[in-house]
């Protein structure tokens, strides 16, 4: 017998957002990882706020929505928030009630310059290891380094010279100009792109197209392809080995350590600081353009054939980092706001790669 289309304008329901969520549900798991790193951080987060006047949405909440706008793709608060008005999923993760109203979009705005100087994604970064650690699932031995360009919200039109003040014709289309280039030199010495300053014309490689972009750099960890540890710095030639003495010498050494990495990191120089740090380098060898700072003595021990095989794991984080993580295209402009967002899409990706770990391990 065929059921009747019958709609009901309003109803009460007797199930809890906690009741709908099935106990299966992927995002269980990660909603324990997040509410015990933020049980941790709840006195860093009360500092951040006065003891007096009208209570704010609870950082928490916030930060929970922010994960699922980087879990989920949403590329704009905006549609983060139009979600929370109908998904019930969302509101359980974020600890919404049925009926509570949904922020405006000036929430996030007015506290991201909050967030940024309380640290709190390095702090958060911090708890999901701490968690990872207790898994089983860290060890201070094997590593890896890499970095990858993060485009910048900046278009190449907003690349002037930094002393060119011409103003733009009048009969020309003030929302999208005409600029020729063409026979002109453009360097970071000389211009700057109006849109976001710090943003570098960099490319990686030659025959690769120049563009606005800064450098994000992981550190991880070989054996469950974590991420350890951070970095986002302008786009330079020299960068990403900096960036890569700076990831560790940050982390404490124990016992002498191995460091895998691409053939941008086999110089001279940077495996000599590697060795200082107590580091056995085992980046991959230049066979054409340069002779190799690896020796053979460090090439004939299984262990560097092993974390050449373990370092293309690395390109996996950056993947889901560009692909999901919202990191192909920043909207955030300024090195400190966009990596605040590179550190925070990393513990999302931890915390989704620990849900896997866990499971198989179960």
């Amino acid at each position: 017998m065929r059921g009747h289309d019958t709609q009901q304008a309003g109803m009460f329901s007797y199930l809890s957002p906690e009741e709908r969520v099935p106990a299966t549900h992927p995002l269980r798991p990660i909603r324990q990882y997040v509410d015990t790193a933020l049980t941790v951080l709840s006195p860093q987060l009360e500092q951040l706020y006065a003891r007096t006047g009208r209570p704010s949405i609870a950082p928490e909440k916030h930060l929970r929505a922010l994960l699922l706008q980087v879990l989920y793709s949403l590329r704009s608060e905006r549609l983060l928030l139009e979600a929370l008005q109908y998904n019930l999923l969302f509101r359980w993760f974020v600890g919404l009630d049925l009926d509570a109203p949904v922020w405006d979009v000036t929430v996030f705005t007015k506290n991201r310059d909050r967030l940024l100087a309380g640290e709190v994604a390095t702090a958060f970064f911090e708890q999901v290891l701490a968690q990872a650690k207790t898994h089983h699932l860290l060890f201070d031995e094997h590593f890896t380094v890499d970095g990858t360009l993060i485009e910048a919200w900046a278009g190449q039109k907003s690349f002037k010279q930094k002393t060119d003040a011409t103003p733009m014709p009048l009969t020309d289309d003030p929302g999208n100009p005409s600029v020729d280039f063409r026979g002109e030199r453009r360097t970071n010495a000389t211009h700057a792109a109006t849109t976001d300053p710090e943003a570098r014309l960099y490319k990686k490689a030659a025959g690769q197209e120049a563009k606005l972009c800064f450098l994000g750099h992981v550190l991880m960890e070989n054996r469950h392809g974590l991420v350890v540890n951070t970095r986002l710095t302008p786009a330079t030639g020299t960068a990403e080995r900096e960036a890569a003495l700076a990831l560790l010498r940050e982390r404490p050494v124990r016992q002498r350590v191995t460091v895998g990495g691409d053939k941008n990191y086999d110089t001279q120089a940077f495996v000599h600081d590697l060795r200082a740090l107590q580091v056995t380098p085992h980046v991959a060898q230049h066979t054409t353009n340069r002779a190799s700072a690896i020796d053979g003595w460090t090439t004939c021990h299984l262990g560097y054939t092993v974390s050449q095989q373990k370092r293309k794991r690395v390109e996996e984080i950056f993947g889901w980092l560009k692909t999901v993580g919202l990191l192909r295209k920043v909207k955030l402009r300024g090195v400190r706001r966009v990596g605040w967002l590179f550190t925070f899409a990393a513990d999302v990706y931890n915390l989704v790669r620990m849900r896997h770990l866990v499971e198989a391990a179960a």
